[in-house]
């Protein structure tokens, strides 16, 4: 009985540019990665929050561009956003704004060295989901009370 070969082997085997043949790692795939732990979601979770932002600038090219084409056009987009399908897109965007700005800042801390063991991982994970929920909360509520004035 023959011995099936591995697909993935073909992919790992390369030539230097002066011919001699190598063996190159693979990386790790979504396989090795444990999608409930939190430092995993929340690189996930990142990553997604930066595509959501890509995908609402379409919104707010919309928005820019009802506005500079006449009354009719921006009243047509004002009232997208005022229906209750429009009110959940911008306040999703809102979440996504802070948790990818919140993240970010994560980020640069590691970029700085800060917060690489274990504990401190977590933690600021926690305050990332916690002050994503509280900043955006708050952005609704003074947005709907400068609005209601």
């Amino acid at each position: 009985m023959a011995v099936g070969h591995d697909a993935r082997e073909a992919m790992m085997t390369g030539r230097r540019s002066d011919g001699t043949p190598v063996r190159r790692p693979l990386s790790p795939h979504l396989q090795v990665y444990d999608m409930l732990q939190m430092t995993s979601a929340l690189s996930i979770s990142h990553r997604i929050t930066g595509c959501a932002w890509a995908f609402g600038l379409i919104f707010l090219v919309w928005w820019l561009g009802a506005a500079a084409a006449g009354p009719r056009a921006f009243h047509n987009a004002a009232w997208y956003f005022s229906s209750w399908l429009g009110v959940l897109v911008l306040f999703g965007m809102t979440g996504a704004a802070w948790y990818h700005t919140l993240n970010g800042i994560r980020h640069l801390a590691w970029d700085a060295g800060w917060g690489f063991d274990i504990p401190t991982t977590y933690r600021s994970g926690r305050w990332v989901l916690i002050g994503t929920a509280v900043a955006t909360v708050l952005t609704w509520i003074i947005a709907i009370v400068a609005w209601a004035r």
